[in-house]
């Protein structure tokens, strides 16, 4: 089977079910497990620099947006010459990835149209139940069910050790984004409140929004998550850091404030959101929990 992944999240799916080995394109931006996708073709690109500052890749989305601009473009050439069997896409944001229309487009257009399937969760369940669809199409649901359990049950251990330890819940501020200020959403929500935390300014399934300063200080968090989306932890603490030196983010600097790895960790719906969970835990709850590695969570205030 030849399957072309056109977003980060389903490429570390078809990894992580053993089917890597099947890719024969990938998004620019898949990167991870990086040892099984040397050599892959990569079949898209990204129109806006991804190492802009927040403020101007925000212009830049907006601009794209208001003129109807795709924001990831693929490499339809290179797409017909791979004849895959499968393409995975995804139908949650635009601005992420490539946009489902234009895939079923470059799809239907190839001599020998390829399954075309696309995820669009919006919770941890339904990022399961993706792993499941995915399992299906490329012919290895035996192996997403186990992967299925395994994640499930990884998430049911944070539970039941803050159970047994019986902790109070840390308010929590996931910062999606610094400039502007956007709040967590999607899938993120509900992460926090299984690794034991509340999210004071958000609701699970919502979209992320631009809030204020003045909002996230009145929600009344003890501790702030900065995890830019798509950042990795050094990009993410280089950021927090300078934003917690701006006289408006004063209020933050006196909590508890810690750099995530968004990119494996938060906002991508695949496996590694039960390593986001388990990292968030130990962030809320370092009695109970070990310290998370560098390489997921930096703390930048002690609070």
């Amino acid at each position: 089977m030849r399957i072309i992944s056109l977003f980060p999240a389903a490429t570390e799916i078809v990894a992580a079910l053993g089917a890597a080995d099947s890719l024969v394109g990938v998004s620019h931006d898949s990167d991870y497990p990086s040892e099984l996708l040397e050599g892959i073709p990569r079949v898209t690109h990204a129109t806006i620099d991804p190492n802009a500052a927040p403020a101007e890749i925000d212009r830049l989305v907006r601009v794209a947006d208001t003129l109807g601009d795709a924001l990831h473009v693929m490499d339809a050439d290179a797409i017909a010459e791979l004849e895959p069997d499968v393409i995975l896409t995804q139908g949650v944001c635009d601005v992420c990835a490539i946009r489902e229309g234009d895939v079923r487009i470059i799809a239907e257009s190839l001599w020998n149209p390829p399954i075309v399937l696309s995820l669009s969760a919006d919770s941890l369940d339904e990022m399961l139940n993706d792993i499941r669809r995915v399992g299906s199409v490329i012919e290895r649901s035996p192996l997403a069910e186990a992967l299925v359990k395994r994640l499930e049950d990884r998430m049911y251990t944070v539970h039941e050790r803050l159970v047994n330890a019986a902790v109070p819940r840390p308010r929590v501020a996931v910062i999606e984004w610094t400039d502007p200020i956007y709040n967590s959403g999607h899938w993120v929500p509900q992460m926090v409140r299984r690794a034991g935390g509340i999210e004071v300014m958000a609701k699970a399934g919502d979209r992320s929004r631009v809030v204020t300063m003045r909002e996230v200080v009145a929600a009344k968090p003890d501790t702030v998550i900065i995890a830019p989306c798509g950042y990795g932890v050094e990009r993410a603490a280089a950021e927090g850091k300078a934003q917690l030196e701006r006289p408006d983010w004063s209020d933050l600097a006196r909590l508890r404030v810690w750099a995530m790895d968004s990119g494996g960790l938060l906002s991508r719906p695949g496996p590694r959101l039960a390593d986001g969970v388990e990292t968030l835990a130990q962030i809320f709850h370092p009695m109970v929990f070990p310290r998370p590695p560098r390489s997921r969570a930096v703390a930048l205030s002690p609070g």
